[in-house]
């Protein structure tokens, strides 16, 4: 698999005559570099007017790897050609190397460009990026790619000291102003017999165009950019490639997908979750958008409006910020009746209004990380568990707990900084029990369990509150206005009607699942059905509203199929089926070995049996 690099902007705030005078001395070695064994100039040629420079090198790395790697490749460095197109009119350096050691073995790319910056000129950008394959070396494929993307990113980061070190070398020897470079005065008569300055035949044939051809290829528009200052002040410290996970995943969001591209942070927490596993959190991530597109989540904090009932005895507010600045949410869980709850507004409404808590749990985040000046992505729960009992344990309130972790864990990943349990009673270890296992093993780790009066005093709240804002039942001397609960009136339940029809909704959204597919990707999806009958299997590509002329244009003009639909299904006697309904929906389908036997016909098929 090739691995790819691409760096944020880089800002030297020094002009660019300057930063390219400190770049010269890293040549032809570079002690601050130790890996960098030396340079020697393969060709050298300018311009008749002198403004591009093109420079081709040879360079010597050594290489860092086990003593064993090193035997059986038999070198001990590699060789290096970089080719670097210096235009001074157009204040550019851009930079092309690729490795000539072992180059039918492995394949490293690697491209640089230094420019103005487009809002101050004196200053300077620095933007890299690089790819790496490796196609063979000795069956040691695997650990190769490891030991060279570790030194990699190692003098990715080394680069800058370098640059910064010659800079202030220059400054203290005197040299803090170097003047643009200017056209040398032109004679009458030397005008007339020579090539303009513009015409591309007085310079080099390989000068310009590969300096374009760099340029377009690596840099957006500058409003697509990202750069090191604003990752390290909005979001935190990355490592370089972390940095390159989050700018490739972002450059590829801003080239596919339609609609509002996430916050960078938003595209942060999905990479955390999937341990920036670039093609995992990118899966996650789509699944995502397609579910807050198709249930206009974006909207959710303007059109949802939760029911007075909600609002008078779910036990749950946000109530200031724990001492790291994270937004701090209270849930009293053990005096809220989810039951009577379940029972007054249905499964739907608790749902929307825990969407809304996350919704503007985001929301705070942001707005602390402005008011405290550093990136704060998570917020904190604390929950009060006191008055936990086995009403708690009612079977559809916790399955509807279930499928809200389930949800929320899908969707809003890396978004709990900590979550604080207090008083836990007896009944709570069979509470974990139940939802542990739905719960990712990084959210678990953030959980901190105090049971009786162990959360007072040292290694309490007190290390993770300040005590100004512990709340007063908790023996603090902050006044909360978190509801406290209490038990539904059963004169607010919702009539049988009421219920019926909810319960058809919910069915409904249970049934039709939405996903977002990507090219060459297959998605398998399953349903069980609860009662015998007959049942239409129905295929919906989702259109966004207003864009219903540009599809069939897009139609007219592309005549070919636009997906492959194979789909299986299996029948079981339920006399013959020994378990329950919960291992039933886990069984796995036959959709593997259906598409392997079907894939060299081209054809759609459908396949039945019936088991006896």
């Amino acid at each position: 698999m090739v691995q790819k690099y691409q760096s944020p902007v880089r800002i030297y705030k020094y002009p660019f005559e300057l930063v390219m005078a400190a770049y010269e001395k890293r040549f032809p070695t570079c002690p601050q570099i130790p890996v960098f064994l030396g340079s020697e100039i393969l060709c050298e040629s300018r311009s008749e007017d002198g403004a591009v420079h093109v420079v081709e090198r040879s360079c010597r790395l050594r290489v860092e790897a086990p003593r064993l790697l090193r035997k059986i490749a038999g070198v001990e460095h590699v060789v290096f050609v970089q080719k670097n197109v210096l235009n001074w009119k157009e204040r550019t350096l851009h930079i092309e190397a690729h490795n000539e050691t072992f180059a039918s073995r492995v394949v490293v790319h690697e491209n640089c460009s230094y420019t103005v910056h487009p809002e101050n000129e004196e200053w300077t950008c620095f933007e890299q990026s690089a790819s790496l394959d490796i196609r063979s070396f000795f069956g040691f494929e695997s650990a190769l790619e490891k030991i060279a993307m570790k030194q990699y990113t190692a003098n990715v980061k080394r680069g800058k000291e370098v640059i910064e070190h010659y800079l202030n070398e220059l400054i203290s020897q005197g040299t803090s102003h170097i003047p643009r470079w200017t056209p040398a005065p032109v004679r009458e008569e030397d005008a007339r017999s020579q090539p303009g300055l513009g015409d591309p035949s007085s310079l080099e044939a390989d000068g310009p165009r590969s300096t374009q051809g760099a340029d377009s290829e690596m840099v957006g528009s500058d409003g697509d950019k990202l750069d090191v200052d604003y990752i390290e002040r909005c979001l935190g410290h990355l490592t370089p490639m972390q940095e390159s996970c989050l700018i490739q995943l972002r450059h590829w969001l801003q080239e596919t997908h339609k609609g509002k591209i996430p916050k960078d942070q938003h595209i942060l927490r999905f990479l955390r979750a999937r341990d920036f596993h670039l093609d995992k959190a990118r899966e996650m991530l789509c699944q995502s958008l397609s579910w807050r597109k198709q249930h206009q989540v974006d909207l959710l904090l303007q059109t949802w409006h939760p029911p007075a009932l909600l609002e008078e005895f779910y036990a749950g507010g946000w109530h200031y910020q724990d001492t790291d600045g994270r937004p701090l949410y209270i849930l009293r869980l053990g005096h809220m009746d989810t039951k009577g709850l379940m029972k007054a507004v249905g499964e739907e409404a608790l749902l929307q209004h825990v969407l809304s808590v996350n919704e503007e749990g985001q929301k705070r985040c942001e707005g602390n990380t402005k008011q405290f000046g550093r990136p704060i992505s998570s917020w904190t729960c604390l929950v009060d568990l006191e008055g936990l009992n086995m009403r708690h344990l009612w079977r559809p309130g916790v399955k509807a707990f279930l499928r809200i972790i389930e949800v929320v864990e899908d969707n809003y990943p890396e978004t709990l900084g900590r979550l604080l349990i207090v008083r836990a009673p007896r009944v709570f270890p069979v509470l974990w029990t139940l939802i542990s296992p739905f719960i990712n093993e990084n959210t678990r780790q953030k959980f901190l369990i105090y049971s009786g009066s162990n959360y007072q005093g040292p290694g309490g709240l007190v290390d993770y509150l300040d005590r100004e804002v512990i709340p007063d039942f908790l023996g603090g001397e902050c006044v909360c206005n978190v509801p406290e609960g209490g038990l539904v009136p059963k004169s607010l339940y919702l009539t049988d009607e009421e219920q019926e029809h909810a319960d058809q909704l919910h069915q409904w959204r249970e049934t039709y699942q939405s996903a977002s597919v990507l090219r060459g990707a297959p998605h398998e999806g399953s349903h069980v059905t609860r009662w015998p009958g007959i049942y239409l299997l129905q295929w919906q590509m989702h259109t966004p509203p207003g864009n219903v002329v540009e599809d069939v244009l897009t139609a007219l003009h592309s005549p070919g199929t636009r997906c492959k639909l194979l789909y299986y299904y299996e029948v079981l006697a339920s006399e013959d089926f020994r378990g329950s309904m919960s291992s039933l929906e886990s069984c796995t389908s036959h959709f593997s070995q259906l598409s392997a036997a079907t894939s060299s016909s081209g054809q759609s098929h459908s396949s039945s049996l019936v088991s006896r």
